[in-house]
């Protein structure tokens, strides 16, 4: 029996209309009790939205751009511009500066220096010239999105490659008889792999770090910091990107190369090509550190409490007091949203950047988070998330808080591994943070605050699929380049699943137990 294919226009009106008759199934049968009519077809809308997503059978954003029309053809929303807000929540413009900012930092091949000017240091042997690798790809991704940098350094390690091994030496996929290095699937591994780790670092590096962050402030009325993800997410990548590493290099793929000497060099003359970096790109480059060291600094408020004058506090950090402008109440000059979007003014006032250089990033992800943030307002006002919550996971309510943060990352993971990061972020983080009321007694905190670790530990753990291409773009990247096979992967990936799934449940379980109460409650 032939499945209905998304790659041919039959499978996909296929698909689609499974979506629709499941779709109408959901919204037409009798509700549940404890779940209002609306909070029904919100659901319908979620299985819809997310048979789409997980099948294929329209791009993302298409689908996503499908949300707010349902929730208002439903009757949800009577009026469609509560349906529409998502796609102007706040998030969506700290990733739309994101986005433009990278777009200056390549511009001027800043990302493509810092990269080459670790590998030419740090690369004395085969396994530290991957760690340096790694290690470049990960410090990139916190900034620069990781699809972008995994674009970036694919090549670059393709490069370091030909002279480690030799061009002829590098195989192509397919070729059935080709044998392939444990350096060349180090590498390449290595390249994806530290990206998808190096993005859980900041807010901006991954799409799944803001999507819990909006649904969060969606759905629980909770403001999640860039500064706060910082503490958040860099634990995880110390821990978790030498395990990594140790276990490409070490177990599964120990390069049988003991001379780089040669590799570093080519670093070395990549970077002296890329010669001194003019004036531009210097005000790029302070301008890209001023907006990161206010983006932190944004969250450093308790330190400045009680030092500066009330009115300036409120004015730079926010709050309900009196302003410097004479007003009561404000949202602060250094929100990290709002330095985002100084940033971009400034890029083209310093002479840096045309607007065809700003406007040439990844809407589709914007549109996705857009219709992401609109479903999660529907399952807040309607009540769904809590229903569906209750009726998924209730089963696990009075289980030890280490076996429920285990069952969510390897939900997660699995998830994952069969759609993207981004879709199954989407899909599972409302459910997760509607788990609260479920949990609490498990893990001793009230149910808002038992929400945010579980939806923050699922968003975490969407970074770890490392199975399949079509887990992460970093994985699709690296294996789109054609330089190696997806037993390659698959072999590594699934070694690393279970390893980081136990990994993963024990750091964020300490993280729960040890640090998140200072930073996230």
């Amino acid at each position: 029996m032939n499945l209905p294919s998304r790659n041919d226009p039959t499978g996909r009106l296929a698909l689609f209309a499974l979506a629709l008759l499941g779709t109408a199934v959901i919204a037409s049968a009798p509700s549940p009790a404890g779940l209002s009519i609306r909070g029904q077809y919100a659901i319908a809308t979620t299985f819809f939205a997310g048979t789409l997503w997980v099948s294929g059978a329209l791009p993302l954003p298409v689908t996503a751009l499908s949300i707010p029309v349902l929730l208002t053809a439903f009757g949800v929303y009577d009026d469609i511009d509560p349906a529409l807000t998502g796609f102007a929540d706040h998030l969506i413009f700290l990733f739309i500066a994101g986005f433009m900012i990278a777009n200056a930092l390549q511009k001027y091949n800043i990302d493509r220096r810092i990269a080459l000017w670790m590998m030419a240091r740090l690369g004395s042997s085969a396994r530290l010239l991957i760690l340096a690798i790694m290690l470049a790809t990960a410090f990139l991704s916190m900034w620069v999105s990781n699809t972008a940098t995994t674009a970036m350094m694919t090549p670059i390690a393709l490069g370091v490659l030909a002279q480690v091994i030799g061009r002829d030496e590098i195989q192509e996929q397919d070729d059935a008889a080709a044998e392939f290095s444990n350096m060349q699937i180090a590498t390449l591994l290595g390249t994806a792999y530290g990206a998808s780790v190096g993005g859980v670092g900041t807010l901006i590096g991954t799409p799944p770090n803001a999507v819990v962050a909006a649904q969060l402030a969606a759905l629980s009325n909770y403001s999640l910091t860039f500064f706060d993800w910082l503490l958040v997410g860099m634990p995880v990548v110390i821990v978790t990107l030498p395990i990594v590493w140790y276990v490409l290099t070490f177990v599964l793929y120990p390069p049988e190369v003991s001379d780089v000497s040669e590799a570093r060099a080519q670093a070395e003359r990549y970077l002296e090509g890329e010669g001194a970096l003019r004036t531009r790109g210097r005000r790029v480059a302070w301008i890209f550190a001023l907006t990161a060291g206010l983006w932190v600094v944004g969250g450093l408020d308790i330190l400045f409490e009680g030092v500066l004058p009330p009115r300036v506090f409120t004015t730079l950090f926010g709050g309900d007091g009196p302003t410097i402008f004479g007003v009561s109440g404000h949202q602060g000059l250094l929100y990290y949203v709002m330095v985002g979007m100084y940033a971009i003014p400034a890029l083209v006032l310093a002479d840096t950047v045309e607007w065809d250089d700003l406007v040439d990033i990844d809407w589709g992800t914007i549109l996705l988070f857009g219709g992401g943030i609109s479903l999660a307002d529907a399952f807040a006002e309607t009540g769904a998330t809590e229903w569906l919550a209750d009726t998924i996971f209730g089963s696990l309510a009075n289980q030890p808080a280490v076996l429920v943060l285990g069952a969510v990352v390897v939900l997660v993971i699995f998830l994952t591994e069969m759609t993207s990061n981004t879709a199954t972020s989407t899909i599972i983080v409302p459910l997760l943070i509607g788990t609260g009321g479920v949990f609490a007694s498990t893990f001793g905190i009230s149910p808002v605050e038992t929400g945010i670790v579980l939806a923050v530990g699922g968003a975490i753990a969407a970074s770890f699929a490392f199975a399949l291409p079509v887990a992460t773009p970093p994985n699709a990247i690296v294996f789109g380049s054609g330089r190696m096979k997806q037993s390659h992967m698959l072999r590594a990936g699934m070694v690393l699943n279970v390893l980081m799934t136990a990994v993963l449940t024990v750091l964020i379980y300490l993280l729960f137990r040890f640090v998140w109460p200072v930073v996230l409650f």
